[in-house]
């Protein structure tokens, strides 16, 4: 007898079975206490929850998170997917990947143009359009190799709750291309549960917050869950501070951007780093997203031929006209529906770029430059056309000190 196979919205009627999937793919056992936090939190924070039935059973599952994310400066809606996962008797029937479309066709919908994931494997989300975007430093020091202790103008402050860190971390999070823009109902689910931290946040001589540490010591170790400064005199005071602990512990364990320069801050910088490679992004709806990016502005106009591989949205995928105008306003002509005028001969292949779905996010985070990408081969084009376009596109650091 042939199986019913369909894909609809997981109900809140259907969370322990969603839940029971969930701990055993992911290889983890939650307390009826953690449940109930899981529940509280699935219940509050918009979200779309998917799952393919096979009959009435929950063969797999995904959660898309409404979220929003910084983007040179700018926030744009964001798709965050979490929570894929399989029972083994339904893998290898192409259900993740109905799944993942899916997502991607409700998210165009709902505005949401760009997506972040964190993946199991990157090569598995590689093939449906997702591209590494961020990484992090991770660090581990001993007493000893922390910073100089420093007296500083103002004071640390022991703190409960995160009323106080919302403006440091919104400042901090708009330096950078990835990171989240946090509203009130993350910092509640996400941030304030994190059991046995402390929190301390640093007031300059004017009594102005101007940074804070979310931080744990346990079993000798020190580890620092969120360090954000706003300038160096909070950096320094709150260095200072993590030093005073040095009696207690054996190490400190935190991560950090990639261009982070705490080595130069210590007497000896060999310590132990690694930069990890983090979360993917994917573009989902390249029209709603380069008309919203704030590209720099310039002299004059730029106008760039684009030929988008995108094998899984077919939305995206095609030839496009790109004019960039002096302000940085961006439009996108889609030319395999008629909408851009001359673009065909010899000025069309002069100013023509190749480009997959997933390099274009890359290159448009600022994860990678248009001359690594053709080192690369995962851009084609002149030299002379790729740098116009780089030109054009804010240089920021991606970093994502979240993790969903």
């Amino acid at each position: 007898m042939e199986q019913e196979v369909r894909i609809e919205r997981l109900g809140s009627d259907r969370f322990d079975e969603s839940m029971e999937l969930s701990q055993f793919a992911f290889q983890y056992v939650r307390s009826e206490q953690e449940l109930e936090a899981a529940r509280e939190r699935v219940e509050d924070q918009p979200s779309d929850r998917w799952a393919v039935y096979v009959d009435d059973a929950i063969a797999a599952q995904a959660t898309v998170l409404e979220l929003h994310t910084y983007i040179a400066g700018k926030t744009f809606a964001m798709g965050g997917l979490a929570g894929v996962a399989t029972w083994p008797e339904y893998r290898r029937q192409g259900f993740v990947g109905k799944l993942l479309l899916h997502s991607l066709e409700a998210m165009k919908e709902k505005g949401q143009t760009i997506s972040f994931l964190h993946p199991f494997e990157f090569g598995f989300y590689r093939k449906f359009g997702w591209e590494i975007y961020t990484e992090y430093k991770s660090y581990t020091l001993l007493p000893n190799q922390l910073p100089p202790r420093l007296v500083s103008p103002g004071r640390v402050e022991r703190v409960n709750g995160y009323e106080l860190l919302y403006e440091v971390y919104e400042s901090y999070a708009a330096r950078y291309n990835g990171s989240l823009k946090r509203d009130e109902k993350w910092w509640k689910h996400r941030i304030n549960v994190q059991n046995q931290t402390k929190r301390v946040i640093y007031r300059d001589g004017a009594d102005s917050v101007q940074g804070y540490l979310i931080y744990s010591v346990a079993n000798k170790e020190l580890k620092i869950k969120e360090l954000i400064c706003l300038n160096d005199e909070a950096r320094d005071a709150l260095w200072s501070f993590i030093a005073q602990h040095d009696s207690m512990i054996d190490k400190v364990t935190l991560q950090a951007p990639v261009d982070d320069q705490l080595i130069d801050l210590l007497p000896n910088p060999r310590i132990k780093q690694e930069v990890v490679p983090y979360f993917m992004a994917r573009i989902v709806d390249l029209r709603g997203f380069v008309e919203q990016y704030p590209f720099v502005p310039g002299e004059e106009s730029l106008r760039v031929t684009l030929e988008i591989t995108d094998k899984q949205a077919s939305w995206n995928e095609g030839t496009f006209e790109l004019v960039i105008d002096e302000t940085g306003q961006a439009t996108l002509n889609d030319a395999t529906r008629g909408e851009a005028e001359g673009m065909v001969g010899e000025q069309s292949e002069k100013g023509l770029i190749r480009i997959g779905i997933g390099a274009l996010a890359m290159l448009l985070l600022s994860y990678r430059t248009g001359a690594e990408l053709s080192g690369s081969k995962r851009i084609h084009g002149s030299a002379d056309t790729i740098n116009r376009l780089q030109a054009r596109i804010p240089e920021r650091t991606t970093y994502l000190p979240d993790y969903f």
